[in-house]
């Protein structure tokens, strides 16, 4: 299995704005296109998009079985109005509007519901994450809302006491998972949910000079070192590259990720890889 658990069709890796104005309108068929014929000569026959607002990873799951891909999509992510999200996903104010965007995505063909439960990594501040996660108790009933539809969740979540409210709740993936501690990190690991730890994110950041290197490294230690944790536990683990994000190429951050994590993983990497792929496979499809 050589998949990418994690990407942004609409993004480009280069700048967001631009990426999201260039295809608002309607998806640029001839880029799609390319980006799904690129993967699936570099052996790519699997690919779980997180979303957008516009449709353009609606569009591409439509065209990828063109080119021998399976393109799992939630059609768009959900995020709470005012919190973070509101660039690419479509957004709610009551436990009502979100049931509605559940119902939405279910209607429309998502393969499965993402949501958006805490910021960024802010790369400029070691440890602070750019805005607040959600309360527990939302957390809890959001997944349990589109569990009750019959929907796998895929989370956006940083921070352990985040982290852990989506786990206790039964999340299905964890995206990022930045500043776990050792409490979230056993939790994870016998969750049964598979972590998408998107460490190309950092290092890919690394020497470029947008950010300091004094927050970047010793971020990605502390990812490396978690991830290496939870595997050791027997936790799932599968390649998402955020394909999209900043420096993140579409194709090659697949490779950077896989590669990064083979490092971080040892003799034992491609057995893990490979059934955390399997398993995302599994849960993350229409019921």
């Amino acid at each position: 299995m050589r998949g990418d658990c994690h990407i942004h069709m609409i993004l480009d890796g280069v700048y967001y704005r631009a990426a999201i104005d260039a295809q608002k309108e309607r998806p640029d068929e001839a880029l799609v296109r390319g980006r799904l014929a690129a993967y699936r000569a570099a052996g790519v026959d699997f690919l779980r998009d997180g979303g957008d607002a516009w449709g353009v990873g609606a569009f591409a799951a439509k065209l990828a079985p063109e080119y021998g891909l399976d393109y799992r999509t939630p059609l768009f992510p959900i995020h709470r109005r005012g919190r973070y999200g509101g660039f690419i996903g479509r957004g709610f104010d009551t436990p009502e509007e979100y049931r509605k965007l559940v119902y939405a995505a279910r209607d429309g063909g998502a393969d499965f519901i993402k949501i958006m439960i805490s910021g960024l990594m802010d790369f400029g501040c070691f440890g602070r994450i750019t805005s607040a996660p959600l309360e527990a108790a939302e957390i809890r009933e959001m997944i349990r809302v589109a569990h009750g539809e019959g929907m796998a969740v895929m989370a956006h979540a940083n921070g352990a006491d985040c982290v852990k409210a989506a786990l206790e709740a039964g999340v299905d993936s964890v995206e990022h998972g930045a500043y776990l501690d050792g409490a979230a990190v056993r939790m994870l690991a016998q969750s049964g949910a598979v972590w998408v730890p998107t460490m190309v994110t950092i290092a890919n950041l690394i020497g470029d000079g947008r950010y300091p290197d004094a927050v970047l490294c010793p971020l990605l230690e502390l990812q490396t070192e978690n991830v290496r944790a939870c595997a050791h536990m027997g936790g799932k683990i599968a390649v998402g590259s955020d394909a999209g994000a900043y420096r993140v190429l579409h194709v090659q951050g697949a490779r950077d990720e896989r590669a990064l994590l083979l490092r971080v993983l040892g003799a034992e990497g491609e057995g893990i890889l490979e059934a955390g792929e399997a398993e995302v496979r599994r849960r993350f499809r229409r019921r």
